[in-house]
This record gives structure tokens, C-alpha cells and sequence, in this order.
């Protein structure tokens, strides 16, 4: 069963792999991509490789990557059991997989609001924030219903749902920032202290279940966007319109995240079963 469980939760994880493989950065040089992954579903741990070569070793739940450059090309994708080795029996693999360049995207495998597997690109925003203010994103990829988004116990963006964003510029400080039930007070996760830096992205993760108790907040913070020039873009990794090439890209892989997700049904639906 354990090898059941980890060969389907992998078939979402490889499924991110080839998405971020897939993903081009606006700012990186051309020919390559620039990507972060966000691995937002609980329970299992593992290693990515391409082309044989290590890509995410130790890959655990709520961790979000530094952006990686990756060079444009074909990538032989293999995911296995953390700490198997490359030479492993595939938990899954993906042979072929195409990067082009383009734009700034950071991947996430995450929970939809019942509780299954989904993958979802988001596209980081990079355009300028004026001079003294930052610019503040969250993104809904829990298994939870609605929220509203505080700041300082005021609502900044309300009933948002999975998988969706919203962002607004603010001015740049710090801010104790909670999660809570869409039009309650009923506090979901937090409060927590972001920083929220001038002429900087600063992006936030509400990931997890609620139904298992563990909803929890990762931050990206994507820097380097004053008006005036100040820099190259950036993004580092927290405890967190695209072009046609993403958009045809994103489509190529809906038949896998389908088949992972399938996976992962069966698994819990057998469980379930025998649990009855």
C-alpha cells in the first residue's frame, strides 16, 4: 500500500517536474527557464531527476524552490522513492518533455477544495511597483472552502477560492497577516508577520487541508521591481497573462495530471474500502 500511495502522489509531483521543465522565465536569459515549484501536497517525500541527473532530491511537503535556471531542450524525467537513488524503479517517468522560454512561473502541486491532487501554474507578475509600495499576492491552493485574506485584521481580499489568486499594491511594511472563513472572523491560519518590501512581489500560499488539520502559509517573495531600474528579477523560496508557448505547454500535460489524479482516487477509494 505505501508503494501505492507514493506512486500516486509521485504522478502529481512529476507532473509539477514537467510543468517547471516547461516553464520559461521573462527575465532569464534566452534559452533557458527560470522556475520555482511549490510542493503544497502532504504526505509524501521524493526525488526528481532529469535526464539522470539529480533535480529535487528530498522534495517534502511545503517546500517552495529558489527559482532554478534550466536550459532549453528535452528532458527525460524520473521521480522515485526519496533517498532510492537514480538507478531506483521509477515511481514515474516522462520521457521527451519539451522547454521553451518565456515566462516567470512558479508551479504547484496542491489539494483541490475535496481533498484530490491538482496542479496549478500560476505566473508570477514582474511588471514595476511604484516607488514605496510592494506588491502583495495570495494564492488559494488548500483544500478549504473561501477565505478572506487580512491585513492587520483588515479583509484585502475577500471569498477568494481554489485555485485562484488575487494581488493589490500596498504600502511597503510589515503586516500581520491572517486567513479566515469568507465573511466570518473565524481565523483559518495565522496571523503571521510578512514583510512586505518595496518594489517587491510578495507572494503567499494558503496550502494544506483543512479537514486533516495542517493548513499552513508558504511565501515567495519576487524582488527587483522597482519602477526605476533596480535590478533583474528575482525570487527566493519560503516554508513558497502567460505566453502561447505556456498555454500550449500547460495543455500537452493535462492527460498526465489526469492520470495521477486518477491514481491517487483509486488509492484512497481502495483505503477507503478496506477500512469500512
Amino acid at each position: 500500500m505505501k508503494t501505492q500511495i507514493l506512486r500516486a502522489a509521485a504522478a502529481g509531483v512529476l507532473a509539477v517536474g514537467t510543468v517547471v521543465l516547461g516553464s520559461p522565465a521573462a527575465t532569464a536569459q534566452a534559452g533557458t527557464s527560470d522556475v520555482s515549484v511549490l510542493h503544497a501536497v502532504p504526505g509524501v517525500t521524493v526525488d526528481v531527476y532529469a535526464n539522470g541527473d539529480e533535480l529535487l532530491t528530498d522534495f517534502e511537503p511545503g517546500t517552495l524552490t529558489d527559482p532554478t535556471p534550466l536550459p532549453q531542450g528535452e528532458y527525460d524525467l524520473k521521480v522515485t522513492e526519496a533517498g532510492a537513488g537514480p538507478n531506483a524503479d521509477a515511481l514515474i517517468e516522462a520521457n521527451g518533455v519539451a522547454v521553451p522560454a518565456g515566462a516567470n512561473i512558479t508551479v504547484v502541486a496542491h489539494l483541490q477544495p475535496n481533498g484530490d491532487p491538482a496542479l496549478t501554474p500560476f505566473v508570477n507578475d514582474t511588471s514595476p511597483v511604484a516607488a514605496g509600495q510592494a506588491r502583495l499576492t495570495v494564492r488559494h491552493t488548500a483544500a478549504a472552502p473561501a477565505v478572506d485574506v487580512r491585513a492587520d485584521e483588515e479583509p484585502v481580499f475577500t471569498d477568494l477560492t481554489n485555485p485562484n489568486e488575487d494581488s493589490t499594491e500596498v504600502p511597503a511594511g510589515t503586516v500581520s497577516a491572517d486567513v479566515v472563513l469568507a465573511g466570518t472572523s473565524d481565523v483559518a491560519i495565522g496571523p503571521a508577520d510578512l514583510d512586505l518590501a518595496e518594489g517587491a512581489n510578495t507572494i503567499v500560499y494558503a496550502w494544506g487541508s483543512a479537514e486533516e488539520e495542517n493548513l499552513d502559509l508558504a511565501v515567495q517573495t519576487i524582488s527587483g521591481l522597482h519602477s526605476a531600474p533596480g535590478g533583474v528579477p528575482s525570487g527566493t523560496g519560503g516554508q513558497a497573462a502567460a505566453s502561447d508557448g505556456v498555454a500550449t505547454w500547460a495543455w500537452a500535460l493535462t492527460g498526465m495530471l489526469l492520470a495521477g489524479s486518477a491514481a491517487w482516487l483509486l488509492v484512497r477509494r481502495t483505503a477507503s474500502a478496506r477500512h469500512s
